[in-house]
């Protein structure tokens, strides 16, 4: 008996293998491959897995791990510092999902308490899917991508209240409406928590540092994961869920300063728990029930992508931002998230959702977390569509109070994105007497700009009518450094349609986009992999005295060949080897003429270095005179520091030339 959970487990590893491999061809999250893996090999699908109760087992570990690990990444100074985003964006984003499922489940027949919690499951988004697609996109650094990840942290963070609430909201065995002897259990729970934490917050990191100083790995790790079931356990035995106490324990490690190394030894465990967790959710879909109502099951995934869609973009335009982030931010957003299946999970004891609901639910999920990888693909382009509808400006620019204002610049040059490479541009502007004008997407950005005397504007450089209030038409160039590629290309477009004969610039990551962007109309694409390779070979060289000249004509045939040596490893040792590098034997060395030496007196041309020695000249250094290149007729004197360069073997008897030390 013992060997049947190995031997499902085996089996699930297996499966998995095959299912994710598939996925990654397909460009599908492998969140939904260990869904489908759950469904294919679960008593629903082939049948694979026998003991479902023993998987379920391993997968309310994989819960607990998920919880422990959010509650170690929550900082409370990482969301001071995002906390318009957060706070705004975040409550906004999920009271309006809420109010507006609610209001739509209530409309169809259900309590007031299964509309409210039918709100919880939607408000929930997917943070593994969505910030794997953002950081493998590179724009979690872009406007979209950030209020993106504000509002998933919050959703994370309000997950928690909402499984506290879950009983509340039960109707237990017909009882309608909330229960008072669970609201006061709850409160003494509460109540006993806030003690056991403030203990907790002052023992755990004693305790930490002991464990730490024995600089023993596994007692750590023993040490992280004893806490984190232990207030697990101790939460379930007052009568909360063990999802709440690893939290609590998280939040606990959290504030000390050892929570990096917990997290990186909690993440391996973290995974494999988790994605145990998606294949026993899959196991529950019984496809039969799919199979019966399929039509139904597509309907309700469009309505509530849609819903969701709507609630996101409308919360971003509220924030302020462009319709195009706005968009961006919605479909991002528009799946369900595995917050929804745990909150879920956590409703069936107390009568929120029967077996069909369920399956249903899960149906639905399935389906969301399927289509949003394909619909977040194609987000830049339908936001792309919707700004060329007749729209106020307010809304496809942005709010009235962050509305680009008319520039009386000309000659001037318009810096898109105030990042490191914006501010660099921006000083060497003022240095050199450039007129120039800013335009950025991160308000606050903005607002800290504006206050050091920056020309600082908010707006979305992917439209004309922003481009003309910064009187694009007399500029003479065009800095686009964004972190959105999508964007890039449709600024360097709109750019170039308005005024021909700027010079236009772009910043990419990668080399491959360069071709097009410049077919789009760039006339300098500079990636960021150019930027560091350049100074790599550069240093490498000048160690092997490679002239600076030749340096820079290699950087310069770099660029006419469109980078291509750099990607073919035989091109560029056929040019390294023009430069004839065999220089193993040849050093360039600093030596001090002492009193004593015999070339004390004399002239270079006397003092036969190069003619007996095999040793020339580069520079004297005499007290605080450097004579670079000295002529024949220079005078040695006591104390020249003497730069020379020649083989290594002469520098064996250096001594004896320039006298003993």
């Amino acid at each position: 008996m013992e060997l049947m959970l190995l031997k499902d487990v085996l089996i699930l590893f297996g499966f998995s293998i095959l299912v994710i491999l598939l996925c990654h061809r397909c460009h599908i999250p492998p969140v939904v491959g260990f869904l489908l893996t759950g469904c294919l090999s679960g008593p629903h699908g082939l049948g694979l897995v026998k003991n479902i109760d023993d998987v379920n087992i391993l997968a309310e570990i994989g819960i607990v791990l998920l919880l422990f690990g959010i509650g170690m990444e929550f900082s409370i100074k990482k969301l001071v510092q995002m906390k318009r985003l957060f706070l705004l964006g975040g409550s906004l984003q999920v009271g309006l999902t809420i109010l507006l499922s609610t209001l739509i489940a209530k409309i169809t027949g259900l309590s007031w308490n299964n509309s409210v919690f039918i709100g919880f499951l939607l408000s929930m988004s997917s943070t593994a899917i969505v910030l794997r697609l953002l950081e493998q996109k590179g724009e979690s650094a872009t406007p979209h991508g950030r209020l993106s990840i504000a509002i998933l942290i919050f959703q994370d963070m309000i997950a928690i209240p909402m499984i506290l609430m879950t009983p509340l909201l039960g109707t237990g065995e017909g009882n309608e409406g909330f229960n008072p002897t669970l609201l006061l259990q709850l409160g003494k729970g509460l109540v006993i928590l806030a003690l056991v934490f403030i203990a907790a917050e002052k023992f755990v990191p004693k305790l930490l540092h002991v464990v730490a100083r024995t600089r023993n790995k596994e007692l750590f790790l023993l040490t992280v994961l004893a806490l984190c079931f232990g207030v697990a356990s101790l939460t379930s035995s007052l009568g909360l869920s063990l999802t709440i106490g690893a939290f609590l324990a998280g939040l606990i490690i959290s504030e000390s300063e050892f929570s990096n190394e917990a997290i990186s030894n909690i993440f391996p465990f973290q995974a494999l728990f988790l994605s145990i967790f998606f294949v026993s959710i899959g196991m529950l879909l019984d496809l039969n029930f799919v199979f019966h109502q399929p039509l139904y099951i597509l309907f309700l995934a469009v309505v509530i992508i849609l819903l969701k869609t709507l609630t996101s973009a409308l919360t971003t335009l509220i924030v302020g931002l462009p319709l195009r982030t706005a968009m961006m931010t919605g479909i991002a957003l528009s799946q369900i998230g595995e917050f929804s299946f745990v909150l879920a999970k956590t409703g069936i004891p107390f009568g929120l959702v029967t077996d069909d609901e369920y399956q249903l639910f899960l149906a639905v999920s399935l389906l969301t977390l399927a289509i949003s990888p394909i619909l977040i693909n194609l987000a830049p382009r339908i936001a792309g569509l919707l700004c060329f509808l007749p729209l106020p400006e307010r809304i496809i620019n942005g709010t009235k109070e962050n509305y680009v204002a008319d520039v009386e610049l000309s000659n001037h040059v318009i810096i898109i994105g105030f990042g490191i490479s914006g501010k660099n541009l921006a000083r060497s502007s003022k240095l050199a007497g450039i007129p120039y004008a800013i335009l950025e997407m991160n308000p606050d950005t903005v607002k800290e700009q504006k206050k050091l005397g920056e020309p600082i504007h908010f707006g979305d450089a992917s439209h004309i009518m922003v481009l003309e209030h910064l009187n694009i038409h007399k500029a003479k160039a065009v800095a686009v450094l964004t972190n959105d590629p999508i964007a890039s290309r449709r600024i360097v477009q709109i750019a170039r349609k308005a005024n021909p004969n700027i010079y236009l610039i772009v910043r990419t990551r990668y080399v491959q986009e360069m071709k097009l962007m410049t077919n789009l109309g760039a006339d300098e694409v500079i990636p960021d992999e150019f930027g560091t390779s350049v100074e790599i070979f550069s240093r490498v060289l000048r160690q092997y005295q490679v002239p600076d000249e030749d340096i820079h004509s290699f950087i310069t045939q770099i660029r006419m060949d469109g980078y291509e040596l750099l990607r073919q490893t035989d091109k560029e040792a056929a040019k390294l080897s023009d430069l004839k590098l065999d220089l193993a034997n040849v050093e360039v060395r600093s030596f001090r003429m002492h009193p004593n030496s015999p070339l004390v007196g004399k002239r270079l041309s006397e003092s036969g270095l190069r003619s007996q020695h095999g040793l020339s000249v580069l520079m004297i250094r005499r007290e605080n005179t450097t004579m670079s290149n000295p002529s024949a007729d220079t005078q040695l004197m006591p104390n020249d520091v003497v730069v020379v360069v020649g083989e290594r073997i002469p520098f064996s008897n250096a001594s004896e030339i320039f006298g003993a030390a």
